[in-house]
């Protein structure tokens, strides 16, 4: 049977990388009997600098996020609104690949049960058709104001799959509306040790290296590879 309580995510990173990008904004739509009924929505301070392609493709700045709480305190309060909820968003197992890491990276189980609304458009809409987010926003008539923005996304992602649901009906394709186990495994990522990070600093200013590293968000094995990719241009 189709579901007609769920939650839709969205998040917003500052790159593609589980391993190593961080969360900029959460973003969550509950619905009830087809209906949102709530919503969460929160800024994450990534502590380190936005890129300025995000930037520009978001909307988020560096001073929007200056204050804004972290992902070790925003995330707890995400999972609390999704709860036991089946999960839906468009392309959601990159979203939720970052969670999962994040989940991992604290010695937290997190399984859960999803439905891909850009599964279920390239199964039952035509080919020609474009099946990003954008697209089918105009294919359905669904107003979406903040593009790029993860509530707005989540609650544009809700709309798209309620006009789906029908769709995928009457073309006798139920199996795309029945939820299934989100299979995504990640390795723990942990902190950089304060030796791997000033030994790095001294080998930077030494070669005068002028990279922004992310100090504060820079992993033992991100530490590493910097450091292998300094010694083969530099040297010793």
């Amino acid at each position: 049977m189709e579901p007609e309580n769920y939650c839709v995510i969205d998040l917003e990173m500052t790159g593609l990388s589980a391993t190593r990008d961080q969360i900029l904004e959460v973003g969550a739509a509950r619905v009830r009997g087809g209906k949102v009924t709530d919503c969460f929505s929160m800024l994450v301070n990534p502590k380190c600098p936005i890129p300025g392609e995000v930037q520009e493709l978001t909307g988020i700045t560096d001073a929007m996020v200056e204050k804004a709480l972290s992902s070790d305190e925003v995330v707890p309060l995400m999972l609390a609104f999704m709860g036991d909820d089946i999960i839906v968003g468009h392309n959601v197992s990159f979203d939720y690949r970052f969670l999962k890491q994040w989940a991992v990276n604290h010695k937290i189980s997190l399984n859960m049960e999803f439905l891909d609304t850009l599964k279920i458009a390239r199964a039952i809409l035509p080919g020609e058709q474009s099946k990003k987010l954008e697209a089918l926003c105009q294919f359905f008539s669904v107003s979406r104001e903040h593009a790029h923005r993860a509530v707005d996304d989540a609650l544009a992602t809700a709309a798209v799959f309620e006009k789906l649901k029908p769709m995928a009906r009457e073309k006798k394709r139920e199996d795309l509306l029945r939820p299934g186990e989100i299979q995504i495994r990640v390795k723990k990522q942990t902190p950089a040790t304060e030796h791997q990070i000033q030994r790095l600093k001294q080998y930077m200013q030494l070669h005068q290296i002028g990279d922004d590293i992310p100090w504060e968000t820079l992993t033992r094995s991100e530490a590493s590879r910097i450091a292998d990719r300094y010694r083969a241009k530099y040297g010793k």
